[in-house]
């Protein structure tokens, strides 16, 4: 069965988080995005977890769904089918090898017995799980591991955000430069790592010693609106096992020792941002308004020239410091691929492209408008974003957002890169051709 799945989110109880980001709602999104598989995301928060067992109930085997009773109405005017699959981000924060490390690592729990089972030890070595949704321990990995591990061998670990400066294994100002400095004895169960919004697969393929490793990309969304901004593609039995066993072959060493045409479980694809999208992917300072290239950087010595202070190093540099190797994908636009390795496609949001083609802001009332009409003629959002075919688009929307959608979908755009938590601008019309557009509409 092929199906997307977003597996890192978080609830109402996460700082920085939309109140709106509750079970009921991110089942009615789901939908309207094309979603099959949410993660709960915060499961080891109480509040949370109360509502997690009180309003989900057992579907297939390592997965739940929402009860009848707490179902909302989608845009289309039925009813979600989706599923959970129970997870939550921790971030340790600790001292190894004379260095602080910030290391936020996604955990997978096959039921909600396992869950519970990670909860009571977390509790007794001191950890604060009702303080956030995605709480701060003082624990490193390696014993993150050792208790995830010890309560169940089908509990998974797989870091978040892998390359992200502050937060993340191998990030510039806290992680380490490989699997195995960051889990030691456990390292060969982490069989997956997650991409985040600054990087994108062929980032990592250039690390030769990552090929052993899946690549994973999630929305590690705080509002609806955000949700699957980056996902998964599986085609697999709907369960946590086959889930997980599809995830696995998505390594690439696993695919060049099988054919994936007589794999059960397969990983289709990913769904990223372009990666220049993401708040990390270039060096920068933020407060100077300073954004380097790696190279640039290289020239400043890694100092800022306005005020003399280190520059927050991101993504493409911190990969280009660990690469090994230079990794050069095919292309049909928007779709990367590469013999052996899981391909990806890069997308932006349907609501940015709709307020791109209108000139306008996505929180406005015609942007909304326009998303859901769309929504009921087409099915979901990335329905219309990787599925739709552009002449179906053309007769039953407008043609200024279908000329955006293919815009996305040929690489056609322009992007300004993010840097020091700042994310990057996609303009997928210039002022010029935003006015042609105008002109044209007028013409109808």
């Amino acid at each position: 069965m092929k199906f997307i799945a977003d597996f890192h989110i978080h609830s109402k109880y996460s700082r920085a988080t939309s109140k709106d980001m509750v079970l009921e709602e991110i089942d009615r999104v789901a939908d309207e995005k094309g979603i099959l598989v949410m993660g709960t995301g915060d499961f080891t928060h109480p509040q949370w977890f109360k509502e997690i067992k009180e309003k989900l109930e057992p579907a297939e085997p390592g997965l739940f769904k929402l009860k009848k009773q707490y179902k909302k109405e989608t845009i289309k005017g039925n009813f979600s089918e989706t599923r959970f699959i129970l997870t939550v981000e921790i971030s340790s924060i600790y001292s190894k090898n004379g260095k602080v490390r910030r290391i936020h690592n996604l955990i997978f729990a096959p039921s909600v017995e396992t869950a519970e089972k990670i909860i009571s030890p977390l509790i007794f070595w001191g950890c604060n799980l009702n303080s956030d949704g995605r709480p701060i321990i003082g624990l490193d990995s390696e014993k993150l591991a050792e208790i995830v591990f010890g309560v169940d061998k089908d509990a998974v670990i797989i870091p978040a955000h892998a390359w992200t400066p502050w937060f993340s294994i191998f990030g510039s100002m806290s992680g380490f430069d490989s699997i195995e400095e960051c889990f030691g004895k456990y390292a060969d169960k982490i069989f997956a790592i997650e991409t985040g919004l600054s990087s994108d697969p062929e980032m990592n393929w250039r690390l030769s010693k990552l090929d052993k490793i899946a690549l994973i990309s999630n929305s590690d969304s705080h509002s609806l609106a955000k949700i699957g901004r980056e996902a998964n593609i599986l085609d697999t039995e709907l369960s946590y096992a086959g889930i997980m066993e599809a995830i696995k072959n998505g390594a690439p060493e696993k695919l060049k020792n099988l054919k994936t045409e007589k794999l059960k479980n397969k990983f289709v694809a990913t769904i990223e941002f372009f990666p220049e999208e993401g708040k990390y992917h270039y060096d920068g300072h933020r407060i100077c308004g300073k954004v380097f290239s790696p190279e640039e950087s290289r020239k400043h010595k890694n100092i800022c020239p306005v005020c003399g202070k280190p520059l927050t190093i991101g993504v493409m540099n911190r990969v280009e410091k660990l690469a090994d190797r230079e990794i050069k994908t095919e292309s049909k636009g928007n779709y990367r691929y590469l013999d052996n390795y899981t391909p990806y496609y890069n997308l932006v949001q349907l609501d940015e492209i709709i307020g791109g083609a209108y000139g306008i802001g996505v929180a406005s009332k015609k942007v909304s408008e326009e998303y859901q009409k769309m929504i009921k003629t087409f099915g979901s959002e990335l329905k219309i974003l990787l599925d739709a075919s552009i002449d179906d688009l053309k007769s039953r929307a407008d043609f200024r957002v279908v000329e955006g959608i293919k815009r996305v979908r040929d690489g056609n755009l322009k992007i300004r890169p993010g840097y020091d938590g700042e994310y990057g601008a996609v303009k997928i019309f210039t002022d010029e051709e935003k006015k042609d557009l105008e002109a044209q509409k007028a013409l109808f």
